[in-house]
């Protein structure tokens, strides 16, 4: 067992060592300052580490990713669910949905900060619409799949439709919202640091892009490290979370990753 659970982590570490390689290839091959070899960006990451204001960013954008995040889902799992169990719901959103999912969430940021100003409730709301789709997709699949039989049984039993939406539907569709949770989390990350770019007052999003017009590009690359091991930390985060709601269910390995 411990071999087997070793071979996932040296392979990691074989592609993390190749990546390395090929960047420092790339970075000789073009010989341009925006493309440092990836030595300089590794040595910059203790000093960004820490740097107090690095982190204070860090927890600002956490924090609003996970803010947006949880709305989304209190939001869009029970449409979601309904639309699933009700052809007049389903109805009503999928018009609306259709309409809005292939928009990039990122380039409705401008109109909301014209709407609400460039504070944190636009950067939350960028979020919200960037994890709301995909959940909801995946809420109205899994409620889709419900056996109409088990449905029938609970009727039979005086269940209200509320009770079953609660008690039956919600529990049979759980892995495949755990699968639309998890997209989330990618867009949830994407979408906070493209709107943290765009309306600069805090977070990694605004130490990446102060850095890129400042031409330090060591900090640059750094900062790319530190948000893509955010992503891989909370992927792997939700993961554990996702075995312990569904162990009884097939594990999914398919992220299926939306517009941004």
């Amino acid at each position: 067992m411990a071999r087997v659970n070793a071979i996932p982590g040296l392979s990691a570490l074989i592609a993390c060592v190749a990546l390395l390689l090929i960047w420092d290839g790339l970075s000789r091959a073009f010989a341009v300052s925006g493309l440092p070899p990836p030595w300089g960006p590794l040595r910059e990451l203790p000093n960004l580490l820490t740097e107090p204001e690095t982190l204070v960013n860090i927890l600002a954008s956490l924090r609003r990713m996970a803010i947006g995040f949880v709305v989304a889902i209190a939001f869009a799992v029970p449409i979601g669910l309904m639309m699933g169990r009700s052809r007049a719901v389903a109805a009503f959103f999928n018009p609306l949905f259709m309409v809005i999912y292939p928009v990039p969430k990122a380039a409705l940021m401008p109109l909301i900060m014209l709407w609400i100003g460039i504070g944190d409730m636009a950067k939350v709301l960028v979020i919200f619409l960037g994890v709301s789709l995909p959940v909801v997709y995946h809420s109205f699949q899994g409620a889709r799949s419900v056996e109409e039989k088990m449905l029938w049984s609970a009727a039979a039993m005086g269940l209200s439709a509320s009770q079953r939406l609660r008690r039956i539907v919600l529990p049979a569709a759980l892995p495949e919202i755990m699968v639309g949770c998890r997209t989330g989390v990618v867009l949830a990350l994407i979408t906070m640091v493209t709107s943290e770019m765009i309306a600069r007052q805090s977070g990694v999003g605004n130490i990446f892009f102060t850095a890129l017009d400042m031409g330090q590009y060591d900090t640059v690359y750094a900062m790319i490290i530190i948000i893509g091991a955010l992503g891989f930390f909370c992927d792997v985060g939700f993961e554990a979370v996702r075995r312990v709601l569904v162990a009884w269910a097939e594990p999914s390995h398919q992220i299926a990753v939306g517009s941004a």
